[in-house]
């Protein structure tokens, strides 16, 4: 008798678990520039992301540059 209860509890935690999931709320795009500009504020870890961006930045740069000067181009 408690065998068969467990089992009809069991079965009826497996359905519910099988319902459809929520879309998440904000997409991944918004989230990483959000967390970004979070990161930038903050005392210690601020310094790295900015330094990281001017390097991103100075890399694009770099890349325009040379394909400005692409003699195929």
């Amino acid at each position: 008798m408690i065998r068969l209860g467990a089992m009809a509890a069991l079965a009826a935690l497996a359905l519910a678990a099988c319902g459809k999931s929520e879309a998440p709320k904000v997409d991944a795009a918004t989230e990483r520039a959000e967390a970004t500009e979070r990161a930038k504020q903050r005392a210690y870890g601020g310094t790295e992301v900015k330094a990281l961006e001017k390097a991103n930045q100075m890399g694009a740069d770099i890349n325009k540059q040379a394909q400005d000067r692409d003699p195929d181009k």
